[in-house]
């Protein structure tokens, strides 16, 4: 089992993931929801955070993204930054807070860094929601776009398969991920494309792409923590490697506890007063 020591144990900045992309440095990026994972994965050696809606999967047993609210958003950022160093901390906005009204859009960008000191935001989309993107990044909070499978769009698109196969949407894909690097964003995430097409996104912009399903042509790569520890079991997709098996262990332990309480094993005249 090898152990990973960042060799920079600098504070990650946006300007710092840049300087790795110029580097050739790839950058890990991975999910958190609460303090106590959010210190594990910081003492790791993370480079990014992403406190992601996805909480609404794996925190909250929600089918979709969707229901999860600005509050419940804030919630989590606010757990994970106190557990956090190293790492830059970035928060998803959730659906609804930011696609129809720039103001609006501003203003919940403002209640995310202010209640949860998170580091910068992420959003879902291009051109559609460039104005909204512009609003935010003119008061000083940075940006990380969202492009491929937007997970918000899901009853639009109406199924998880890989996005931008077909050549119309694959030129608009690059020419939101041109759009948004000019608007000002920080990085993109480009979720379950095709390999080669994010290789050419990556090698046009300065800005670092992180994919996700998205082939090894990306500056980074992010992915769902439940997922890769093996705790949600049930989604297995082709990107995902499972780096543990947690699950099985968790129910191993929470078994063993079980049996020494009914047996009156536990707790044992050393782990009593």
């Amino acid at each position: 089992m090898s152990t990973y020591t960042a060799l920079d144990s600098r504070k990650v900045t946006t300007r710092r993931l840049t300087e790795m992309k110029a580097k050739g440095e790839k950058i890990a990026m991975l999910t958190a929801y609460d303090y106590s994972m959010a210190k594990l994965i910081d003492e790791a050696g993370m480079d990014v955070i992403l406190v992601g809606d996805s909480a609404s999967n794996v925190m909250a047993g929600n089918t979709t993204t969707l229901p999860m609210t600005l509050d419940q958003m804030i919630y989590h950022a606010k757990s994970v930054m106190k557990g956090t160093n190293r790492a830059l901390v970035v928060c998803d906005m959730p659906f609804g807070t930011y696609q129809g009204n720039p103001l609006e859009a501003l203003s919940s960008a403002i209640r995310i860094m202010k209640e949860s000191h998170a580091e910068a935001v992420k959003m879902e989309g291009g051109e559609e929601i460039i104005e909204s993107i512009q609003r935010i990044l003119s008061a000083g909070i940075p940006v990380m776009g969202h492009l491929g499978l937007t997970p918000q769009s899901i009853n639009k698109f109406g199924t998880y398969n890989v996005r931008a196969r077909e050549e119309a949407e694959a030129a608009k894909l690059l020419k939101d991920a041109h759009l948004l690097e000019d608007a000002g964003c920080f990085a993109i995430v480009l979720e379950k494309i095709p390999a080669d097409l994010a290789t050419r996104v990556a090698s046009e912009l300065a800005i670092p792409v992180i994919g996700i399903g998205a082939g090894g042509g990306c500056d980074g790569q992010v992915l769902v923590m439940h997922d890769m520890l093996g705790i949600n079991e049930g989604f297995s997709p082709r990107f995902l490697r499972r780096y543990a098996d947690l699950g099985n262990t968790i129910k191993d332990a929470v078994g063993s506890y079980i049996t020494d309480v009914k047996s009156s094993d536990f707790p044992n005249e050393q782990e009593q007063y």
